[in-house]
This record gives structure tokens, sequence and C-alpha cells, in this order.
């Protein structure tokens, strides 16, 4: 252990005594304090052939000078992008996305629409609305006061689940050596490594009966500290600790310690009767039930998972790097649906089409469900719209004079394993919005649909960037082929590039959520003047 200098700061320096004629006789210097004796001690020390004889000791400890700092404030956070921390931080589930993302638009004068009810008298040329589906998917759109039927929709589609591990149907574990354990599962990839040794939180939504009423409703919950962990095995067991690991007994969480008193794992007289008392620890129950206020008996179900509790937070020497969990794929969401806001006002009064934006779960494991891109919910909306004040337009011709913008993140180029990128095919951070390339229709982007836009980037001075990957490695999936399939329209992908997607926490660039909504805003704006002149040069 090294000594702080400062110790001796009130004491006379140390004398230091050079002896340039070496005795071997000696073998070695010696430290000797002028107060100690030195008969019956070897006081010899292996050094180099110079004697220091320190000051006396203090009678206290005198502390080193430390320098105490907060983060550095080279630059002013964006506000887009501290705004998308906190939307992160605040909205750990697909629910509450979909939620806050409602939220706002409300606040903004859009109008919410069931897709119970009828819409046609609720719809009218220069109004705002959004709709909804299972909680966890959303479209909004504006239709321009000059909208005739026929006229198309300038599109942004985005996904706002993200990997994450969902709570079992039957979530009770036996008790292991006076660990509580929780039954959980991985939701498209999550609960690898870089989920272990990670404080874990709990939410989503919860559907909960009113005991007087009989009034069924869905209640969102997310506890406010970290609930479970996956801890790692340490390194001293050897072999065993490197894997591999089997998912369904190395990755279970734990969640708590079992009581003292067994009691508290019994039913109490008013939890007899709960539907989800034996599924479920009765612990868990409680703790979901007292966050809501409502009794245990109350709960009927819930969807449940976990994800990593830490904030997101700008970092690096300039702050250039965004470090933040969920990144893929709420950030082009977050980004697009304030390029909506921002552009709603004036495109409601003097729009000719319909600018749309839809936010899908279920992306990450092939959009099969109702709430996923195959669920119709996008062309569903587009079609009660033409219907209501299209007249008789059919949704062909719709389709046909629409553009969809596919934006899902893209892969940032990763320094330490540059071989494994296309050359010239590498996004890097703080530049732009990357056009996602892939000869085997994996992305809808093709020669028209990159001219297209990147004529909206030269209008709005937006900087783009390009990736395809390699002849030897494979391609992800976008929800870009599904819909522009699906409507037969006109279809790019692109999206904000980051480093380590499909992390538990990923990077991206602090300057990459303001670049995104620049970007979305432009193609809310220009794209009914861009697709004038692609028009105006086609062949009727």
């Amino acid at each position: 252990m090294r000594v702080p200098s400062s110790v001796y700061l009130q004491s006379p320096p140390a004398s230091v005594e050079v002896n340039n004629a070496f005795d071997p006789a000696a073998q070695s210097p010696s430290f000797t304090h002028p107060d100690q004796p030195t008969s019956g001690r070897n006081t010899s020390f292996f050094a180099s052939n110079v004697n220091v004889t320190p000051p006396p000791a203090s009678d206290h400890f005198v502390h080193s000078e430390r320098v105490t700092r907060t983060a550095p404030k080279t630059k002013d956070v964006d506000p887009y992008t501290q705004a998308f921390i906190d939307f992160i931080y605040e909205n750990p589930t697909t629910y509450h996305a979909a939620e806050y993302f409602a939220e706002e638009l409300t606040k903004a004068g859009f109008t919410y629409l069931s897709e119970r009810v009828s819409w046609k008298d609720k719809l009218a040329k220069g109004g705002k609305y959004f709709t909804t589906r299972n909680g966890s998917s959303l479209v909004a759109f504006v239709i321009g006061a000059n909208y005739s039927g026929g006229n198309g929709a300038g599109m942004v589609a985005c996904h706002i689940d993200a990997l994450t591990a969902k709570v079992k149907p039957i979530s009770k574990k036996p008790v292991v050596e006076g660990y509580t354990q929780l039954g959980a599962a991985p939701y498209a990839g999550a609960m690898s490594m870089t989920w272990w040794d990670r404080d874990l939180g709990l939410g989503g939504r919860v559907v909960v009966k009113d005991e007087n009423s009989g009034i069924i409703k869905t209640k969102l919950i997310h506890l406010p500290y970290p609930v479970a962990r996956i801890p790692t095995l340490a390194p001293h067991f050897g072999a065993p600790a490197n894997g591999p690991f089997n998912p369904e007994t190395n990755t279970t969480p734990i969640i708590a310690l079992e009581p003292d008193d067994p009691a508290e794992n019994e039913l109490r007289p008013e939890e007899v009767g709960a539907p989800l008392a034996g599924r479920h620890n009765i612990r868990l129950l409680r703790v979901v039930a007292k966050e809501l206020g409502v009794p245990v008996k109350s709960l009927l179900n819930f969807d449940l998972e976990l994800f990593d509790t830490q904030k997101g937070t700008v970092g690096g020497l300039e702050q250039d790097f965004l470090f933040c969990p969920r990144i893929d794929d709420k950030i082009c969401a977050f980004a697009a649906v304030n390029g909506l806001l921002n552009s709603c006002e004036e495109y409601a009064v003097t729009g000719n089409s319909i600018n749309v934006v839809a936010l899908f779960d279920d992306e990450e494991i092939g959009s099969l469900l109702r709430q996923g891109a195959r669920g119709g919910l996008l062309e569903g909306s587009l079609t009660r719209v033409v219907d209501a004040l299209g007249n008789g337009a059919t949704m062909q011709q719709t389709f046909a004079n629409s553009f969809l913008v596919s934006a899902d993140v893209i892969h940032a180029v990763n320094p330490n394993f540059m071989n494994l990128y296309l050359q010239y095919h590498m996004p890097r951070l703080n530049v732009g919005v990357t056009v996602s390339c892939d000869p085997n229709g994996h992305m809808t982007t093709d020669a028209e649909s990159l001219a297209f836009m990147e004529e909206v980037a030269r209008r709005t001075n937006n900087t783009l960037q390009y990736f395809q990957i390699r002849n030897d490695s494979r391609s992800g999936g976008t929800v870009g082929p599904m819909l522009s399939s699906s409507m037969g329209c006109r279809s790019i992908d692109m999206g904000i590039p980051q480093l380590a997607m499909h992390s538990i926490r990923a990077c991206t660039g602090s300057r990459d959520v303001a670049l995104g909504v620049k970007l979305f805003q432009g193609f809310y704006e220009e794209w009914e003047d861009v697709d004038y002149h692609v028009r105006s040069g086609e062949k009727m």
C-alpha cells in the first residue's frame, strides 16, 4: 500500500544521504530512524544505494488532498437527448412507452379513436388523431386540410418493444437454500450474459377487478427500485463459470431471501381465493397489489417483465456518447413522434395528404401477433380515413401514392471489429440517420426510394449514411418488408446507428436523437412536394 506523500506535510523533510561508494559487506543500504535502536534487529532493505531518513511520525493522520468534481460540462446536453433519457427511465416497458406517446399526442391536441367504434362521424380534414391496440401499439395521423380521396400517406413506422425477460404464467419456484426465485422467460434473446449481475426492475400491466362494481380494467405498474438479479458464478469455480449455461436452470433471477417467519409465505384470511394465489409467490403478489393500491384478490392476471433500472446518461470525454438501455427501437420511435408533433400544426392547415407515425409491438419476435406490424393496424387505420373522407377512392390508389419510412436502429461501426464491416458502409455516431440496404429483401431500400429520401435530406440539410452487411454475414429484419408488401407502397429502411445492439445497455451518439427528429420532421414537411416531382417524371 502506497502512503500518500501528504501524510508527511507537517513534518520536516526527509534527509537524503547519497553514498556513491558501495560497501559489499553491507549488502544493502539501511533505512534508520534516529530514535530507533538498531542492535538486535536486521534493518537492511534491498534498494538503490541511497540512505533515506524519514521524518518523525505524526501524532494524527493527515488526509490526502482530494478533488471532487461533477461530470464535465463541456457542452450542454441536447434537450431531445435529455428528454429521451427521461422517457426511457420513466417508461421501461412497451406498455409504458405506448401510454407515454398517447399522453404526448393528447397534449398536442390529438383525439383518441377507439378501434371498437365507428370513425365516420369523428374524422375531419385538418384533424389530428390516434388509436391504440393492446396497449402496446399505436398509430397517429394528421389529415391535411386539403386532403382529397386517393392522395397518399407519408408514413414512418417503428417498433417499441425491446429485449426483455417476461414473468412466466406460473412464476413460483421451489425455495433453493433460502433464495426466493422468479420464473422468467427470455423475450427475443434477452437474459444473455449482458443481463447477468444487473439491477433488474419489474413492471408491466396488471388486470384488476373492482370488488364492488365488478369492472375489469388494466393498470400499469413500475416498481421504483431494483427487484431481481441474475448472479454470475465466480471465476474461482473454474470451467463451469465460463459456460455454456442452461437458459432454464442457470439464469433464474433471485428476488428475495426466505422470511424468518414461515407464516409470511402463507395466505392471509383476506387473500384466500385470490385468482393468482398458488401461481406466483404470495409476497410478490402483495408487493404488486400494494403498489397498485388494490387487494391481492383484485389481481386477475398480469404481463410483467424485467428490465435494467440504471438510468441513461451522456458520456465520453466530450459527452459525445449516449449510454442507455432499450435504445432499439424506442429511439427511432421517439424521434419519429417528435418529428410528427413538430410538423403537425402547419401540415393540418396546408397538407394535401395524410402524415402518419406507426409504433408496433412484437417486432423482435416476428410481428405475427395482432399488435405487431402484420396485425393490420396501420392499413386498417388508413382504410377508415379513406372510407370516411375519400369520396369513393380505392386503397390501391391511396397506397400507390404513399411512401413508407421503416425506421429501425442500425449498426454503428465498432472500432474493435473493423474486419466485420463492409468497406465504405461504416456508420458513425453523431453524423446522421443511416440508410439500411440489403440485396436479399431483408430491407426495402431500392434506387427509387433512396433517391426520394436523399432529396428530402438535401432539402432539409440532413446527412445520410449507408450500411450493408458483408457477403459473409447475415442481415437482420425490420417491419419494412411486411408493411410495404401488404400495402404495395414505396418504402425505404433507415435508422439511427448504435453500438452494442441487443445488449441490455447500448450506446449511440449524444446528438443522434436530435438528428433523428430533424430528419423525420423534414420528411413530414417535404415528402409531398418531392413526390410531386417524382410523379411528374413518371409515365402515366
